[in-house]
């Protein structure tokens, strides 16, 4: 077994060593080539290639490959050993295979797909599907052109042809940073599927903590740029992620893949942009305020609660209804005279309005009618008998012209918002009442509020719609594909909104129903999005494989889940084992008794320096409300170096000692978490503290510590006590 290993890793030493001589020398090609500084185009794009070129091959030299595949086709006469990499390169010499081969590439499919076993494998190729066998299935890990690790996942001519899950698991081992970190190395046949799905098509991905639900759509970016190219650009995707923040974290995955100039943006921040409007800071403060800091607990939800009914597609239909009643009645009483003498009939104007500008929205209409109204005031002043008369008439018609189109609806989003929240006086055509269907306590919040001049969050897909049903799409903006992450804290009237902004339903919609903690504004199951598409425009996929976390750390969260939740939405881990869940009362301190002073803190400290001292990148301390964690981050960096507060207001995440509220957590990940107050006084009985808990316990990738007053939730004490049992 030693001489085996021993003959692969000087083969692979060998071949690596030969690919980068050959990326050397083609780098040195490119870089005596002269860099074109010309108008003409052509060369101009010739330049551009060349330039990407020196790029890739800049960085094929650090890391040129990760895999290698051993395939022979049917039709082929031996096998050739394949090499794959994140970036694909052209030998300088015709060859029968490239240098590297894209991930993104056929073949490479094979690399994630094939699973062992005797039988033949198969790729989708342009050509046609692609059958043979595959001798050879090896992971190689190279780090600034050196070998550092081989690892065969199966040979065909070794003595046990199985796959493994070694490799998988020693680069789940490896420690965090403050980034996330592409996996195109260790992609899962599950994943690979995902990535690979057909391009218009509204995926859902329902994935548990730690799936890998985030990398694998940045992937999915990535494959769909390279497998459509002549199709779609980078400049018309975006990404859609919970925070700012949050896209600081994952910002790195993508340049690492090759890929550039993909939008990155919040909701609310991308609406405010379209609409033009300038959203207070505060709006989310006062949200996360109301229904997380609240003592006793969040207020209760339901289907009248203001975020679940304005993100709801009722509210669409109130506000079709609304624009077809201004619209029927958009044209003045009246025949138009700019003068005496001068008559355009209001058939003439309703002809133009209902017939000929029929296609047109309703803004857009409005202005082709009156630009018409004033080419005919213009042909009309022609007319006119005299200069002295001409002048006269002009400067009354353009008085005339101006009042005429003041007495049009006023269309502005903002506006018939508030009509239709009884906010602002409404037009002599609609009722005097509001619409019977909505919530009487959230007619009287939102017009409240909207008297105000305030517009939260929840607001914004509906004056969205509002914007495109009387512009249409303003500027032509199409995206090619939507990337939307945490989607379980979206509103089927966000994604509704969306789509008119998306070609052929391209999305990658992804998200953890369990990790559910935004009940008051998202989706409660995942059908409440999947009957906005037509059933063949839509595909759902389920990620349930957990490579994140320990075993012992999933199995825990999963009791919380069973538990607390009820839920069947359950992770199965990777084979990778760690220390046992540790729950610790306050003024115990690894065997000792606190016998003095505040237990609480000394506790924590104590903890805190225990895990700061080990070989962990990142460690966090998660605590139930943003007080808690201010008041404690205050006392805790008179201890300890480089400690942030993540409070919200941030846009980096800076790695190192962290302390942050709970519900901040999602979709980070960190080497350990510390829970603070897991007990009764801070988490109650419901199935939103145990989702809320769950969170917390599922950002640990390797160590998990609940500090309590010794009062834990049942659903705790039952996930110990089945933890216990599995250990």
């Amino acid at each position: 077994m030693e001489d085996n290993f021993q003959s692969a890793y000087q083969e692979e030493e060998d071949r690596l060593n030969q690919a980068l001589t050959e990326i050397d020398t083609l780098l040195e090609k490119l870089n005596q080539t002269p860099v074109y500084t010309g108008h003409d185009y052509t060369e101009q794009v010739l330049e551009a290639n060349r330039d990407q070129k020196r790029k890739d091959l800049a960085k094929l030299r650090q890391e040129p490959y990760f895999g290698r595949l051993d395939f022979q086709g049917n039709d082929e006469k031996q096998r050739k050993a394949l090499y794959i990499g994140k970036i694909g390169v052209d030998r300088e010499q015709v060859s029968d295979r490239p240098l590297v081969i894209d991930w993104r590439a056929p073949v490479a499919s094979l690399f994630y797909s094939f699973t062992g076993g005797t039988e033949p494998a198969s790729y989708e190729a342009p050509e046609g599907l692609i059958e043979g066998l595959v001798y050879l299935k090896r992971n190689v890990v190279i780090r600034k052109q050196i070998l550092e690790r081989v690892a065969d996942t199966y040979n065909r001519e070794s003595d046990a042809p199985v796959v493994s899950d070694e490799f998988l698991v020693y680069r789940l081992g490896e420690n965090k940073d403050n980034r996330l970190r592409d996996i195109v190395s260790t992609i899962q046949e599950e994943q690979d599927k995902i990535i690979r799905a057909a391009k218009n098509t509204a995926l859902i991905i329902q994935g548990v903590a730690g799936s890998g639900k985030t990398t694998v759509a940045l992937h999915r970016l990535a494959f769909l740029l390279y497998q459509y190219k002549d199709q779609v650009s980078a400049e018309k995707m975006i990404i859609f992620a919970p925070n700012r923040m949050f896209l600081d974290y994952i910002s790195d995955v993508l340049p690492e893949l090759g890929v550039g100039n993909i939008a990155q943006s919040t909701f609310p921040d991308w609406a405010a942009n379209v609409l033009g409007l300038e959203l207070p800071e505060q709006d989310a403060t006062e949200t996360m305020n109301r229904w997380f800091e609240t003592p006793g607990g969040m207020p209760v939800i339901t289907e009248e609660t203001p975020g679940r009914f304005k993100g709801s597609t009722v509210l669409m239909g109130i506000i079709e209804s609304s624009i077809k009643l201004l619209e029927s009645s958009s044209v003045p009483e009246g025949d138009f005279i700019p003068w005496e003498g001068a008559v355009l009939r209001r058939s003439m104007i309703l002809r133009w309005h209902n017939e000929e500008y029929a296609p047109y929205p309703p803004a857009k209409r409005k202005e082709r009618v009156m630009a018409r109204i004033h080419r005919w005031i213009e042909m009309e002043l022609k007319k006119s008998p005299s200069a002295a008369a001409m002048k006269d008439r002009k400067k009354k018609g353009a008085a005339r012209e101006k009042a005429y189109s003041a007495k049009w609806p006023k269309y502005d989003p903002l506006t018939i918002y508030k009509q239709i929240f009884r906010a602002a006086k409404v037009p002599e055509d609609w009722p005097v009442d509001p619409p019977e269907n909505i919530p009487a306590a959230v007619l009287k919040e939102t017009a409240k509020d909207l008297k105000k001049g305030i517009i939260r969050e929840e607001d914004l897909p509906p004056l969205l719609y509002i914007y495109y049903l009387l512009n249409g799409n303003e500027g032509g903006t199409r995206f090619d594909h939507v990337v939307i992450d945490e989607a379980q804290d979206f509103s089927p009237f966000q994604i509704a909104v969306l789509d008119l902004y998306v070609r052929g339903h391209s999305f990658t919609i992804l998200g953890d129903l369990s990790q559910g903690i935004h009940a008051y504004k998202g989706v409660h199951a995942w059908e409440e999005m999947q009957t906005l598409f037509a059933p063949e425009n839509t595909a759902y996929h389920a990620l349930t494989r957990s490579y994140r976390s320990t075993m012992e750390i999933i199995d825990f969260a999963n009791g919380i889940l069973s538990s607390g939740v009820e839920s069947s939405l359950l992770a199965v881990p990777v084979f990778r084992s760690g220390d046992p869940v540790r729950m610790i009362a306050y003024g115990e301190i690894v065997g000792e008794r606190e016998a003095e002073g505040n237990a609480r803190l000394s506790t924590i400290q104590s903890a805190l320096k225990s895990l700061s001292g080990r070989e962990y990148r990142t460690v966090a301390v998660l605590t139930r409300s943003l007080r808690e964690a201010t008041e404690l981050y205050a006392e805790l960096e008179q201890h300890f170096e480089d400690i942030h507060l993540i409070d919200g207001s941030m846009t980096q995440y800076q790695g190192g000692l962290s302390v942050l509220p709970v519900y901040l957590s999602k979709g980070l990940e960190f080497d350990a978490v510390i829970l603070a107050d897991a007990d009764q006084d801070h988490y109650g009985a419901t199935a939103w503290d145990a989702k809320l808990m769950y969170v917390g316990c599922t950002r640990a990738l390797h160590e998990l510590w609940l500090l309590h007053n010794g009062e834990m939730p049942s659903y705790v004490q039952t996930a110990a006590e089945s933890d216990s049992e599995g250990n």
